[in-house]
């Protein structure tokens, strides 16, 4: 069987298999096994792809197409037990093969045989490692061998460009403070007229603790504030800085064996490959650093957001799952897990990690707000206003960056029926962000919908089309305020721009073509109401008054509202 692209033949292939009762039958032979592996595949799921391309190994154990296939899943769901003997049977048919090599070096790591990954190393064809990650492997090779002048020269000689230089002087710092050399790998960090040598957060870290090692505290405090109050609120780091400020004991923990330093590596290689086209090796590079490392919580979660990004929520909660409560990013995991759950279909499931996590952490703002999201968001409007509550109980003086808060109790205060407290909310957040479109356009749109201060809700709704001129929703909400103020020739071009940037919203459609019958285009109003109908249904959009319209005419409907009615 050749080799092919396993998503394009999926995708080529998934319909004929999806429309055939044979399908079942067919995938207990190889033909079968394999074209739904690809399928699998081809969705980025790789438990089912896993277990297909064993099937079709079974079968067929020389493909070497399939065994490439197979350790690409098996790497994604972590399972090195089975990928490594893969690794091993493919590189022996394919020395060029570059999942297999990665995984290879990365077994001989996790059991501390450097002299076995100083021969993958040697004995490799060209390509088959990146020169970065071949670089920095070397380096900790001789590390482990625990010879430090080796590795010192090994880090020296990656000098082929800028980065490699870069990142090899950062990981010589490294191997100096694992060492105990403090003063030189200070010296590295501290970098010369460019700056700090802080490539990455991981970098920015062992720079901190270094410092603390040699009774810099106040340093490291004073370069961590920065970073935070920088716009980089990691938290590790913040943990770190109130552990600094709090005058706790800071020992050098980034890099405490060579391994770690190995599983570095592997991550920033992930990091780097963490783009659109290029995610599914990001991810294997992500699995790999953890197996290195276990315990390596940022390569954990880096794997978790591929494998949300991938829509496979069910293994990105499994990864956030395994955060211990101790870690400095077990709220943050906590978060992302109860979103995973909840994206997967588990809707209660992520609403009770919340509760759970607002039980121990409570305190902390960003989980009342979450749960306030996901009690929204669930329709339990009441729950979701108490946790908004608590949240902005836990603000102290409301800042520029608290509006959110207000604004979404405004809504769900708005759909539980309390506009009067909606409204409050909706004026306080305003007070914070006087220009916040998304306020604007939603005070003024409910202004609008309840007939009250159209001028007002009219000049709310321009600022918001002002502010966010691309977004869909709020243009239409320009559009209908013309519309409800009789100013039907005005409505027309926002109306019209609303629908070119939300095609497929029933609503926006809807209102169109109330627009365009109002201004005698009404064939065109036709068009947009059976357009509405086409998208719906939707909530707050009333098919069967479509269906009125389209029967007798927009004039004979709105003849029958109820008075006070102008939809």
């Amino acid at each position: 069987m050749p080799t092919i692209n396993a998503k394009l033949a999926a995708g080529i292939l998934s319909g004929l298999l999806a429309a055939s009762p044979l399908a079942p039958a067919l995938a207990s032979s190889l033909s079968g096994a394999y074209l739904a592996a690809m399928q699998a595949d081809f969705r980025d799921d790789y438990p089912v792809a896993a277990e297909y391309y064993d099937r079709a190994l079974a079968t067929d154990p020389t493909n070497f197409a399939l065994m490439q296939n197979a350790l690409v899943a098996r790497v994604a769901l972590g399972d090195m037990e089975i990928a490594g003997p893969l690794a091993d049977k493919l590189a022996q048919a394919q020395p060029e093969n570059q999942l297999a090599g990665l995984v290879r070096l990365a077994a001989a790591i996790h059991d501390n045989d450097f002299d076995g990954a100083a021969r993958l190393l040697a004995s490799a064809p060209p390509r088959v490692y990146n020169p970065l990650l071949a670089g920095l492997v070397a380096g900790w090779i001789e590390v482990g061998r625990e010879d430090f002048p080796a590795a010192k020269a090994k880090f020296d000689a990656m000098t082929a460009n800028d980065a490699m230089a870069a990142y090899g002087q950062y990981h010589k710092a490294l191997a100096l403070a694992m060492a105990g050399d403090f003063v030189s790998a200070e010296t590295i960090l501290a970098g010369g007229e460019q700056g700090p040598l802080h490539l990455t957060r991981s970098a920015l870290i062992a720079h901190a603790e270094i410092l603390a090692q040699l009774g810099k505290e106040q340093d490291a405090l004073a370069m961590l504030n920065q970073a935070i109050d920088g716009g980089f609120p990691d938290a590790t780091l913040i943990a770190l800085r109130d552990r600094l400020a709090r005058g706790d004991e800071v020992a050098f923990d980034q890099v405490t064996e060579a391994k770690d330093g190995v599983a570095e590596a592997y991550l920033t290689l992930a990091e780097a490959l963490n783009t659109d086209n290029t995610e599914r090796v990001a991810l294997l590079h992500a699995r790999l650093a953890a197996y290195i490392r276990p315990g390596l919580i940022e390569a954990d979660l880096l794997a978790a957001e591929l494998l949300e990004n991938e829509e496979r929520y069910a293994l990105a909660t499994e990864v956030l799952s395994e955060v211990p409560e101790d870690s400095p990013w077990y709220v943050t995991a906590e978060i992302r897990r109860a979103s995973t759950q909840r994206d997967s279909g588990d809707v209660e499931g992520g609403i009770a990690t919340l509760v759970a996590l607002a039980a121990t952490h409570g305190d902390q703002i960003e989980v009342q707000s979450e749960l306030g999201d996901a009690y929204r968001s669930n329709e339990q409007f009441g729950e979701a206003v108490a946790a908004y509550t608590k949240a902005i109980d836990l603000i102290g003086t409301p800042q520029k960056i608290h509006w959110v808060l207000y604004y979404t109790r405004g809504v769900a205060n708005e759909r539980a029926g309390d506009w009067a407290a909606a409204e409050a909310d909706f004026r306080e957040a305003l007070k914070l962000s006087p220009d916040q479109p998304l306020v604007l356009n939603y005070l003024g749109y409910s202004l609008l919908e309840q007939g009250q201060d159209y001028d007002e809700a009219l000049d709310m709704i321009q600022r918001a089309v002002k502010g966010q001129p691309d977004d869909g929703y709020i243009t239409d909400s320009l559009g209908w305020a013309y519309y409800r103020l009789g100013r039907y020739q005005d409505a027309v071009a926002p109306m019209l721009r609303a629908v070119e940037l939300t095609p497929d919203d029933p609503v926006i459609n809807d209102h169109l073509g109330d627009v365009l019958w109002m201004v005698g285009r009404k064939r065109e109003a036709d068009f947009q109401w059976h357009r509405a109908l086409s998208f719906g249904p939707a909530d707050d959009l009333d098919m069967d008054r479509i269906r009125r319209k389209l029967d007798v005419g927009l004039d004979k409907v709105r003849s029958e509202d109820k008075p006070g009615s102008d939809g």
